[in-house]
């Protein structure tokens, strides 16, 4: 299935000499209409966050973006520097007059967000499906991930 963007940039992370090239955080950034979608995999931590910031500060109102879905499906693991990237891209979008919202965290991922109370104030949808469904008129609070806790 062809991926979402239309002008996508990809930056990968470094990966640890002799570490498996899995763990590298992987970031693909792809513009659909007024949406911006990121796309995150592998591990985010602080010797990988520089990836995700970058991708997370590119100008979205440059080029008419009011909405980022950061599509967290394939990130296998998350510490606190990565969800204070998260956090502060929320307070930089917000600012800008845009949405930032979070979609497919896998339990280790949705667990530190439980934990540190972030999924109080992120917009975290079940899956991207389900976030590329909402309308601009959605929910304006955290929508709460499927499954156990």
């Amino acid at each position: 299935m062809p991926g979402p963007s239309e002008h996508p940039h990809e930056a990968a992370g470094r990966a640890e000499p002799g570490g498996p090239e899995a763990a590298a955080l992987r970031v693909t950034v792809g513009d659909r209409g007024l949406l911006r979608i990121v796309t995150v995999s592998g591990e985010l931590d602080h010797d990988s966050a520089d990836e995700l910031r970058g991708a997370l500060a590119r100008p979205p109102s440059a080029d008419g973006i009011e909405r980022i879905v950061v599509d967290l499906t394939g990130l296998r693991f998350c510490d606190s520097t990565g969800l204070n990237v998260l956090l502060r891209a929320r307070l930089d979008t917000q600012a800008a007059g845009l949405r930032l919202e979070l979609a497919g965290a896998g339990p280790p991922v949705a667990r530190l967000f439980a934990i540190a109370g972030a999924d109080n104030v992120l917009v975290v949808h079940p899956d991207l499906r389900t976030a590329l469904a909402a309308s601009d008129e959605g929910p304006a609070g955290p929508v709460a991930p499927s499954g156990p806790s």
